[in-house]
């Protein structure tokens, strides 16, 4: 098993969508662009609390930092083929800047954020010899 943890920031392409599972599990997913100058855009999923939280706060142009679980899905596209999608298993978020108003700008999830200004560099880079592979 292997676990791709991934920290992004980006842009919300496409406003939140909520849905829910048959468990009533609420479910939040949304496109982020990673990329201004082209458009690289990855899905990002939130359940649970992080999932009502996201719907609430975030909207089409806001500035996020989104960290969690990178996976790859397969989805059925409109043409009728299987295909695989990247996206990220949110497990916390942070709204860096809003299209909404200024107050909603200090917004994070129920997980706890690092701010970057806080990580030190060497407590991020990792030597070849600590690759495991």
């Amino acid at each position: 098993m292997s676990i791709a943890k991934a920290v992004l920031s980006g842009t919300v392409y496409r406003n939140p969508e909520k849905r829910f599972t048959g468990n009533n599990i609420p479910v939040t997913s949304f496109t982020l662009n990673i990329d201004e100058k082209e458009q690289s855009l990855i899905r990002v999923i939130a359940r649970g609390n992080n999932a009502e939280t996201l719907e609430q706060a975030v909207s089409k142009g806001d500035k996020v930092v989104i960290e969690g679980r990178l996976q790859v899905s397969t989805i059925q596209g409109d043409d009728g083929n299987e295909k695989k999608v990247m996206e990220i298993d949110m497990s916390s978020f942070e709204i860096l800047s809003s299209s909404q108003s200024p107050s909603t700008s200090s917004v994070k999830s129920t997980d706890e954020v690092v701010k970057f200004s806080e990580v030190e560099m060497d407590d991020v880079l990792i030597g070849e010899e600590e690759i495991p592979f």
